[in-house]
C-alpha cells in the first residue's frame, strides 16, 4: 500500500545563478520535482535546455538539453525552468511576489537551516560552485542560510546541499 503524497503547502522557488555545471543543474530539477518546489530559474551563465524564443545557437541547445536530461532524469519535462536574463531584475520581481530571498552560503552571516523558521515564500538563492554567492546577490538576500558542517570537509556539492535545504525548508514550520 502506498502512501498518497501531500502537496507541499510552502511556495519554493530556486535562483541558479552562473552554475557552471549541466549535470549540477540537472540534479537541481530532479530534486526540485522530489520536494514539489514551484519554478527553478536560471540566470547568468547557467546551462540550461532549450526553450522557446532561445537565442542560442542550434548544437548548443541540443547539447545541453540532452545532457540535462540525463542528470534530470526526465525532470526536465515536469519542473518548471525558467532561464531570466538579469538575476536582480527577478530577485526584485520575487521579493515584490512576497517571496523572502533566501541564500544558500556558507558565511559569517549565515544561520543554519535548522534555526530558520521558513516563510511561505521562500526564493532560495544559489551561486556558482566555485565561489558562491556573489557579493552583491548575497547582500540582496534578505537571509542567508548555512548548513551544519561536522566533518573535516567545509562544503558540499551544490546539488547535495540543494537537497537538505530543500528537505529544511519543506519540513520547517510556519514562521
Amino acid at each position: 500500500m502506498s502512501i498518497p503524497r501531500q502537496p507541499a503547502q510552502r511556495s519554493i522557488v530556486l535562483v541558479a545563478h552562473n552554475l557552471r555545471s549541466i549535470h549540477n543543474v540537472g540534479s537541481l530539477l530532479r530534486t526540485g520535482e522530489v520536494f514539489a518546489i514551484d519554478k527553478v530559474y536560471v540566470t547568468g551563465f547557467t546551462p540550461h535546455p532549450s526553450h522557446p524564443g532561445d537565442q542560442r545557437d542550434a548544437q548548443l541547445q541540443e547539447k545541453q538539453t540532452r545532457r540535462m536530461s540525463r542528470a534530470s532524469a526526465g525532470a526536465e519535462q515536469t519542473m518548471p525552468l525558467e532561464h531570466y536574463g538579469d538575476v536582480h531584475d527577478l530577485l526584485r520581481a520575487l521579493r515584490a511576489d512576497g517571496y523572502t530571498l533566501t541564500g544558500l552560503e556558507i558565511d559569517s552571516a549565515a544561520i543554519e537551516i535548522g534555526e530558520y523558521p521558513a516563510d511561505q515564500r521562500v526564493a532560495l538563492v544559489l551561486g556558482d560552485e566555485v565561489h558562491g554567492i556573489e557579493p552583491t546577490l548575497r547582500q540582496a538576500c534578505d537571509v542567508l542560510l548555512q548548513i551544519p558542517m561536522y566533518g573535516r570537509k567545509n562544503s558540499l556539492n551544490i546539488s547535495v546541499a540543494v537537497g537538505i535545504a530543500l528537505y529544511g525548508l519543506q519540513t520547517r514550520g510556519e514562521h
